[in-house]
């Protein structure tokens, strides 16, 4: 009963914490402590840095547990612990930066406008011809599944640190935007622009990927 998806229910899960349960404690660790490393990552300057920060949010958590009300899944209380733990280290790093608004990076556009019919043209706006992207066919073994999320992993490593979070908890860890918008303390508007232009980068650069495949294979 190791895995997040055979978990207890919160009511449970909070009850047993609350009564010291090592066995019950063990379970949530192991469900949540790699996501939990992954997010907090992404606030700090290195992994011994992020493993701090987690070990410093399930001391919290163990100390707050009484205080957990439960207005909030108990997974999105532990992760906004986590947040908040991992921004204060990263600012003392220098390296947090605030979400509260919007930067001119995060206005441009997400797809190159030279890509589509220019004002005047019967169609302005739509795809120019061979510019429309491809359907991407469904990679046929595990190697080329393999293959493709080192691609989309490296698309992420390479978006801005907000940019990065954002993505990871609503793509990666699966977390609604309700969710990630508490965690963050940001506004369901920069939510949406910040998650919109990192998938853009992410399916930018699989159509990339997939171009080179299509070239390469005979």
């Amino acid at each position: 009963m190791s895995s997040e998806g055979t978990l207890p229910p919160d009511d449970v899960l909070t009850d047993r914490l609350r009564a010291g349960d090592e066995q019950y404690f063990q379970l949530v660790l192991d469900a949540w402590s790699g996501s939990m490393l992954r997010l907090a990552r992404s606030f700090v300057s290195s992994n011994a840095s992020a493993e701090e920060v987690v070990q410093e949010t399930w001391l919290a958590v163990i100390r707050g547990i009484d205080n957990f009300e439960g207005r909030a899944a108990l997974k999105t209380w532990v992760f906004r612990i986590l947040v908040n733990t991992a921004k204060k280290r990263g600012t003392k790093e220098s390296r947090t930066i605030p979400f509260g608004s919007l930067t001119s990076d995060d206005e441009g556009p997400t797809v190159d406008p030279g890509r589509f019919r220019p004002v005047g043209d019967p169609y302005p706006g739509h795809w120019l011809p061979g510019e429309q992207p491809r359907r991407w066919s469904e990679p046929e073994n595990a190697a080329e599944r393999a293959e493709i999320l080192r691609a989309v992993g490296a698309a992420v490593a390479t978006l801005p640190e907000r940019s990065r979070i954002v993505i990871t908890l609503r793509d990666v860890e699966g977390y609604s935007s309700e969710e990630v918008c508490e965690m963050l303390d940001i506004s369901p508007g920069n939510q949406r622009v910040i998650l919109h232009r990192a998938r853009a980068v992410v399916r930018a650069a699989l159509e990339d990927y997939f171009e080179v495949q299509r070239a390469v294979r005979p």
